[in-house]
């Protein structure tokens, strides 16, 4: 048995041996990065990235134009590094927020860097609601409220931005509002989710680090609203979740709450008169209410700050940005297809989703200037019809807000792609009702309204306080109602 005995050492001594000459040509292995402790409220994002210099470095890149032409929506440049201007490219959105500062100027957001000078730059018209506006911007937002109290909500915006330290004044989300300083664990730093958390039934205190990696987004990724006193002075901010549960934040809720408190309107809609609320990118409302991605575990983070090589090291790329724009390669983490064939199936969800929610903000512009047409016809002393000037109200209403949600929602659809649907067949559906109901009214009034609206695109597009923004060229032929109307082409050239 001997020859058996030294067989079987020799196989041994072949296989350790190989063992060790595959080790010898494998890849280098990949090394997390260690933690370090950084300083008790430490601001400054460039003493973080001594410690984690891999890390700041992605961040910084989010300055740089994100890769234009990968996408056909959200582009935050153009070719000539121009701001792309959304009021161009939906027309139908001046004439609905005449009145409002998104109706004067409303941009496709640029990356995280540049958070706090864009709302610097943009009309000031903007930035009326004071320093509530910075809630979300700035990593000083806690410090500037326990000392300045209800004045950092209703003072003036430059006045409460002042009270930043020079440096930081266009210092955007930092590292200290994601991240504990002793750990690098994520942390939720304001209190507008905490309270939202506790409105839903979650606790804030008890989230694991896969809701974290969706939440800690949630903290600027969604709908606000901003009370307002008699005198339309900011009191506060909060995020309009109550009566929802966790995963089912519907729009039908949003708009309850939005509605139920005539504190919460926030401007009036020169085209109607009427005074109502806003809702600004809710992309975290609509993302969980029972998507696919949502409903599989899928984090915010999984698709907008992947893990990535640098070197040696592992880390979540803090280039955040969509996965379009970076060739795919978050998606391919789980799905096998090619880019190409992925790319497309997104195109297809944002093209149906923008076909439809045109289609919901032009019907609901027809039936905006349809209550022009009827107050006019009041003031003329016409009499109409109150029930069915009171319904066609109610459904207006509801479908404004709905074609606000869906065109302020930051994935064109595609973060929940059978809600936009629904979304925005509702919207369509009510804003016809609502035209309808207005037209028996005018009828029985005996006010004479033309089968077909003139909406005025160019007045709402082209006269916006004198604001000179950019125009997409193609667009110039975009007429959805064969008035053949111009819409100028302006630049932010030289701004």
């Amino acid at each position: 048995m001997s020859w058996k005995r030294t067989l079987f050492q020799a196989l041994v001594m072949v296989t350790v041996a190989g063992v060790f000459m595959l080790g010898g040509c494998s890849q280098q292995k990949t090394e997390m990065v260690k933690t370090a402790t950084i300083a008790d409220g430490e601001m400054n994002p460039a003493n973080w990235g001594k410690a984690y210099p891999l890390e700041y470095d992605s961040w910084l890149k989010t300055k740089e134009p994100r890769a234009v032409g990968k996408t056909r929506y959200k582009n935050d440049f153009d070719a000539k590094n121009s701001r792309y201007d959304k009021l161009s490219e939906f027309p139908y959105m001046p004439l609905l927020f005449n009145g409002w500062g998104f109706g004067v100027e409303y941009n496709e957001p640029r990356g995280h860097y540049y958070m706090v000078t864009d709302q610097v730059d943009i009309d000031q018209s903007r930035t009326k609601a004071g320093g509530a506006c910075l809630t979300c911007k700035t990593p000083f937002v806690d410090k500037l409220r326990k000392e300045m109290g209800s004045a950092y909500f209703s003072a003036p915006y430059d006045q409460v931005r002042s009270q930043i330290p020079e440096e930081f004044r266009e210092l955007g989300a930092a590292c200290m509002d994601c991240h504990e300083n002793k750990n690098m664990g994520l942390k939720l730093s304001r209190w507008t989710l905490t309270n939202a958390l506790k409105d839903v039934g979650k606790n804030p205190d008890q989230l694991t680090r896969q809701e974290m990696r969706s939440l800690v987004c949630a903290q600027c990724h969604v709908t606000y609203v901003i009370p307002k006193d008699k005198e339309m002075k900011s009191l506060d901010v909060f995020f309009p979740w109550q009566g929802s549960k966790e995963g089912k934040i519907s729009v039908e809720n949003i708009i309850k709450v939005i509605r139920s408190d005539p504190a919460y309107g926030e401007w009036k809609q020169n085209v109607t008169g009427f005074k109502v609320g806003y809702i600004r990118h809710p992309e975290y409302e609509f993302y969980t209410f029972n998507s696919v991605h949502s409903n599989a575990g899928v984090a915010c983070a999984d698709c907008h700050m992947p893990y990535t090589k640098v070197g040696s090291a592992k880390i979540s790329d803090h280039n955040v940005m969509s996965p379009v724009k970076n060739d795919l390669k978050a998606c391919q983490q789980c799905h096998t297809e090619t880019p190409e064939w992925l790319s497309n199936q997104v195109f297809a969800i944002q093209d149906r989703t923008a076909s439809v929610m045109m289609r919901a903000g032009y019907a609901e512009a027809v039936s905006a200037k349809l209550f022009e047409i009827a107050h006019k016809a009041q003031a003329d002393g016409k009499t109409l019809d109150q029930g069915l000037y009171d319904r066609a109200k109610d459904l207006y209403l509801e479908a404004l807000y709905r074609v606000i949600y869906i065109g302020a929602e930051n994935s064109v659809g595609f973060h929940n792609p059978s809600e936009a649907g629904r979304i925005c067949t509702d919207a369509v559906s009510m804003a016809q009702k609502s035209e309808m109901l207005l037209r028996q009214a005018l009828a029985k009034a005996e006010v004479d309204v033309p089968a077909d609206i003139n909406l005025e695109l160019a007045k709402y597009v082209n006269n916006r306080g004198g604001k000179k923004l950019n125009f997409r060229p193609e667009l110039e032929i975009f007429d959805p109602f064969g008035t053949q109307e111009k819409l100028t082409p302006i630049s932010t050239q030289g701004r």
